[in-house]
């Protein structure tokens, strides 16, 4: 088993109403690829506890000099130990984990996301953007509305003077803001968005409603199942 690691509580950012991400200094940072995950403990006494001890995926890139997770968070014992953090509070942590990561040889990648599936994404476009790569990146990203649109800034700033194509979608309200659609994401959204899915790597992170519904929509368009990655996120809503 992985020996946990202490982190220094160093930020918050709020993303939206409900989601926050939560950021990290260490003294010996732990190595990741972009696209995994980490496990935040609130109880190092006993590790299965599974309402104080969850596994949030990493929300900045591997070259920050810090650690970012993000949470929508909710009337759970875990939100309630994040909303109490206060600067230089000590939290543990387990990982890496996760094999839906990011590859340095990937040239055409596209994404297939809902609510907080958006986080691993972060990770990814900044591991990108570091590195300088010139890959071709199409997201689509779904939300119920669109006050909760999660790192909406960052897409932009991300994707500034990048070939990039970002598909901004809600499906409950039709939106007041441009530039973002009204629906959900459904074959032909994404046969219209990215044509030439069959030649992309295909990521989905989410609950697992969203991930096996992507992933049957790629199998349908004609994707490599070799070229879907899929991680499910337990414990969240049908909805991200």
């Amino acid at each position: 088993m992985l020996m946990p690691i202490p982190g220094t509580f160093v930020e918050r950012i709020k993303r939206t109403e409900t989601i926050e991400s939560f950021r990290f200094r260490f003294e010996s940072r732990p190595d990741f690829s972009p696209g995994q995950s980490l496990r935040v403990l609130f109880d190092t006494q006993n590790l299965n506890n599974r309402d104080l001890n969850k596994i949030l995926s990493f929300s900045s890139g591997p070259q920050a000099p810090y650690i970012e997770v993000t949470k929508r968070l909710s009337q759970s014992v875990f939100s309630d130990q994040l909303k109490r953090l206060k600067n230089n509070d000590t939290v543990f942590f387990q990982g890496p984990y996760g094999r839906c990561v990011f590859k340095d040889e990937y040239q055409k990648i596209g994404f297939l996301i809902g609510g907080i599936g958006i986080t691993p994404v972060i990770s990814i476009l900044e591991h990108i953007v570091f590195k300088n790569f010139l890959v071709d990146v199409c997201l689509l990203y779904v939300n119920r509305n669109e006050h909760e649109i999660a790192f909406k800034e960052e897409l932009r700033r991300l994707s500034r003077g990048r070939n990039w194509q970002v598909c901004l979608t809600v499906d409950d309200f039709p939106p007041q803001a441009p530039g973002i659609r009204f629906g959900r994401i459904d074959g032909e959204l994404v046969a219209k968005v990215m044509p030439d899915a069959r030649e992309r790597v295909i990521f989905s992170f989410g609950p697992p409603a969203m991930v096996n519904a992507m992933k049957c929509l790629c199998l349908n368009l004609g994707c490599r199942p070799e070229n879907l990655k899929t991680e499910i996120f337990v414990g969240y809503p049908e909805t991200g």
